[in-house]
């Protein structure tokens, strides 16, 4: 019985004419055997592979070049100068000047370059990536059961309908894995591939050798500047979507978006703004929904999206505008399908709704926090209540204004822990605590720091009555919260279920 047209195997190469094409290595001692993957990660190796020992910033991938070959490597890629051959089974060595750059283009050539038979679509933006690019997904696949379209986003990857998991976390994948589903979209049939295109993925090459078609921007702000080191280079990074792009949509309400602009080949604008290209008016925010008027190409066509919040509608129609340039698909359809969308978990998802409203959303921004509260709107008498982190190991510049925000945007405000990694979990509450204090809310009447998330989570719903609702923010669709050296398996939807139903009695 055959596999599935998804799980093919991927079109034979020969190690010598790989090397040769993909990295313009001419090597006569290079054995003509098969290769069967390319892996940067050493419990990714298979027998056949090629094995790219990435030098990071704390790991040298060269510590594993045994164990790869053990695993079955039979070449091993990397930055060493002055070395052909491995002291282990006489595997070849082959030196590159960029390991990032190499791992790229070895996954993509090794997969056919499989974003050049895929109308791509990429999806940047400090928020909502996510919510945008799995709505995008959603209007291209549309009804068909058979794959029409693929995601690759940081909250779940599909072809078709089908869910496709992913090795570690990361909000754009590795390239191996970026192009491996690509290829895979490919042989299933599909037409259209979404790309959730991180700062990160740009920056670390994960995605240097991806065609895009057409570039979504769903906004700029202050973040990830632990990482970039300034607004600047972060700015660069997110341009390279429109650089590389045929033709990009940019969202006109953004304060950036000529930055944009001035860097794109071509571009369509969205918003409120009556200079947009495409155009919302008669916009009405519902407690579970938003409903416009998309105004485009001289049409009026009513429209629904089953997600709260205002900020939302940028959102909307970036992937509205995308997804039409895209397909050619009619702006009606298209409205016809994004009323059937069901939201994108940890992405404002509606965990409970008796005795209270209970919110889970991924926003660890301060601009995002603050369009969540502002979305989270309570019943007659109702106060909002948050409870929010602060990353470890991340930028933090962006600690204090959190709980500025948070004491800002809710009544009521619980401070815990949110990936603290190797970093003091008290000295980063401190700096939560030191922002929501600047506002002049007080420790114990307006804030609490509770350290462990359960524990926090629990008392943040203790502290709620009928008619509140309660925003679970940071950690939205993610699967693990990081402690210390340890990754534990997290679910904050199912977390608050349980403390819902411990409180319960």
């Amino acid at each position: 019985m055959s596999a599935p047209p998804a799980e093919r195997a991927a079109p034979p190469w020969r190690l010598r004419d790989l090397l040769r094409k993909a990295l313009g290595v001419e090597r006569a001692d290079v054995p003509d055997v098969a290769v069967r993957g390319v892996a940067q990660s050493l419990d990714l190796v298979r027998p056949g592979f090629v094995f790219v020992a990435r030098v990071g910033a704390v790991v040298d991938g060269h510590t594993f070049a045994r164990r790869a070959i053990d695993a079955g490597a039979i070449c091993v890629v990397g930055v060493r100068e002055g070395v052909d051959a491995l002291p282990w089974r006489h595997v070849p060595y082959v030196h590159v000047r960029d390991d990032r750059w190499a791992v790229s283009a070895l996954a993509a050539t090794f997969h056919a370059h499989p974003s050049r038979a895929l109308r791509t679509l990429g999806v940047t933006g400090t928020d909502g990536k996510t919510t945008t690019a799995t709505l995008l997904h959603h209007l291209l696949q549309g009804p068909s059961r058979e794959p029409e379209a693929a995601l690759v986003s940081s909250a779940a990857a599909r072809i078709g309908r089908r869910l496709v998991r992913f090795p570690g976390h990361f909000t754009t994948p590795e390239a191996p894995q970026v192009h491996d589903l690509l290829a895979r979209a490919v042989r299933a049939g599909a037409r259209y591939a979404v790309v959730e295109s991180s700062s990160h993925g740009f920056a670390l090459m994960r995605l240097e050798h991806v065609r895009y078609d057409v570039g979504a921007v769903t906004g700029f702000s202050s973040e990830h500047l632990d990482f970039h080191g300034t607004l600047e280079a972060y700015l660069e990074a997110k341009r390279t979507l429109v650089r590389r792009a045929a033709v990009s949509v940019l969202n006109r309400d953004d304060t950036h978006w000529l930055a944009f602009a001035e860097a794109a080949q071509r571009v369509v604008t969205v918003g409120e703004d009556a200079g947009a290209d495409v155009r919302a008016d008669d916009v009405v925010v519902g407690p579970a929904e938003l409903r416009f008027t998309l105004v485009a190409d001289g049409e009026r066509v009513p429209c629904r999206l089953g997600m709260p919040g205002r900020f939302n509608l940028g959102n909307a129609l970036v992937a509205l505008a995308a997804a039409h340039l895209a397909s050619g698909l009619e702006w009606d359809l298209l409205a016809e399908r994004m009323a059937r969308f069901r939201g994108v978990p940890g992405r404002m998802q509606v965990v409970a709704r008796r005795p209270f409203t209970v919110i889970n959303d991924f926003a660890h921004t301060p601009p995002a926090l603050a369009k969540a509260l502002a979305a989270a709107t309570p019943g007659p008498g109702g106060r909002r209540i948050v409870v929010i982190g602060a990353a470890g190991e991340r930028d933090p510049g962006k600690r204090e204004p959190l709980g500025r925000a948070a004491a800002l945007g809710a009544d009521l405000a619980v401070f815990t822990e949110e990936d603290h990694r190797s970093e003091d979990v008290g000295a980063i509450l401190a700096a939560l605590a030191g922002g929501a204090e600047a506002t002049g809310a007080r420790e114990g009447e307006r804030f609490w720091r509770v350290p462990d998330r359960r524990a926090a989570i629990e008392h943040a719903l203790g502290l709620a009555r009928a008619g509140d609702v309660v925003l679970l923010c940071g950690k939205g669709h993610e699967r693990t919260l990081e402690r210390g050296s340890e990754a534990l398996p997290w679910d904050e939807a199912a977390e608050a279920r349980a403390a819902l139903r411990r409180l319960a009695g």
